[in-house]
């Protein structure tokens, strides 16, 4: 694997499993210092000794994207240790699927937190150091359920389009000096769908999911936008499995 030309100090939310984990171990593998954010810190701590003993760089903090103040303390935290902030990858989310009609609003409710407010709280706690030190990049974390809606996915997909109008709104905000990313996955591996309790929403994401595409591919499409040249916004990919629609 080629290592990085310019290695960056990359923060990661939601880095515990999927995306986040698969992200963080492949892009310490090409010389960035990743920072992981989760809730699981036992499982954090597994991963960055993995990926030190693999002879990368990395840390972790306990991270509850929902509180603010946490996300700022995981913001703080990496920029007084390494002086600078240079990426930051709204990843966390949560995808408890069910239909309207079943009324699941601490589910909706969930959702809004994590996915929406989560990766606001990342903007308010990133943005001000990036203004300061004229440069940085956002990498948020959409989905192609930003790009269409499916049953049982509503509140979900109102989510990530969410992330995906924060995310062109910023672009548009920030300038030249601040670049902003919007990954929108397709049907991907995680552990998202174990968090549907809806026995409906459950059976609608298993024959979703009988097509997915690796961790691993989402990672690799976030670290092509962070490895561009700082003159070069990648605004947005959409990677999803070549077989199916979604």
């Amino acid at each position: 694997m080629t290592p990085s030309t310019d290695p960056k100090v990359v923060l990661v939310t939601g880095a515990s499993s999927g995306i986040g984990e698969a992200t963080a171990g492949l892009l310490a593998e090409r010389g960035h210092h990743v920072v992981l954010g989760a809730r699981r810190t036992g499982r954090l701590k597994e991963l960055t000794e993995a990926i030190r003993t693999a002879g990368g760089s990395a840390e972790y903090h306990p991270l509850d994207v929902t509180d603010a103040e946490q996300v700022r303390n995981f913001v703080d935290a990496a920029h007084s240790r390494h002086g600078r902030v240079d990426v930051l990858v709204n990843n966390a989310g949560v995808m408890p699927l069910s239909k309207l009609e079943a009324l699941r609003t601490d589910e909706w409710n969930r959702m809004i937190d994590v996915n929406v407010r989560g990766v606001l709280h990342g903007i308010a706690a990133a943005l001000p150091v990036m203004r300061a030190q004229h440069h940085g990049q956002f990498v948020n974390v959409a989905s192609i359920g930003a790009h269409q809606v499916s049953p049982t996915a509503a509140v979900y997909c109102a989510t990530k389009y969410a992330v995906w109008a924060i995310s062109e709104g910023l672009r548009q905000e920030v300038g030249g000096d601040i670049r902003v990313t919007t990954i929108s996955p397709g049907v991907t591996e995680s552990e998202l769908a174990e968090s549907i309790s809806d026995p409906v929403g459950r059976e609608e994401m298993r024959t979703y999911r009988s097509v997915a595409i690796p961790a691993s591919s989402v990672g690799e499409a976030i670290a092509f936008a962070i490895d561009q040249p700082a003159a070069v916004d990648v605004s947005e990919i959409i990677v999803r499995p070549t077989a199916g629609q979604s």
